[in-house]
């Protein structure tokens, strides 16, 4: 039995997605091209690929859009540069919490804090924001974390 799908299949599977989705964002004033949608499902094989991860069925890239597509922040001309960042900003960040958030309560928090405090900024995001709730979940002090936490920092424990 294989663990993964095959790549083909996996990229299909996402641009019908995505298809679906742009029914959805149509009234947002966002829609995906056919070749958008071919290049977030070939990075959503590649993302997966980098953070070492396997998804079965819907991948989170559906969630991101569903959960994303009323923010004040995300317009048309970002849309698909947007969507990629989230996606590789998610499977990142899904390592670094050590799993201890579901994948609705980590795209929830990327939305409240996207939406919120880092006002659409995806380096806020995830540089700082993501990086804080992980070491929260690990149990460390914001305090101990000190200024200028990076993405490229990260959660893992030393």
């Amino acid at each position: 039995m294989e663990d993964m799908m095959p790549t083909e299949g996996l990229a299909a599977g996402t641009v019908r997605d995505l298809e679906l989705c742009n029914r959805a964002t149509a009234e947002y004033g966002l829609a995906l091209t056919n070749r958008q949608m071919l290049a977030l499902a070939e990075r959503r094989v590649q993302a997966l690929r980098d953070a070492d991860r396997v998804e079965f069925g819907e991948g989170v890239l559906k969630k991101l859009v569903f959960a994303f597509r009323d923010s004040p922040y995300l317009d048309q001309a970002h849309y698909e540069e947007t969507l990629t960042e989230l996606q590789d900003i998610f499977y990142f960040y899904k390592n670094e919490s050590g799993e201890r958030l579901s994948d609705d309560e980590l795209i929830a928090h990327m939305r409240g804090a996207y939406n919120g405090w880092c006002r659409g900024s995806l380096e806020a995001l995830a540089g700082t924001e993501l990086a804080l709730l992980c070491r929260r979940l690990r149990g460390w002090e914001a305090e101990e974390a000190g200024d200028g936490i990076g993405a490229e920092e990260g959660c893992y424990e030393e």
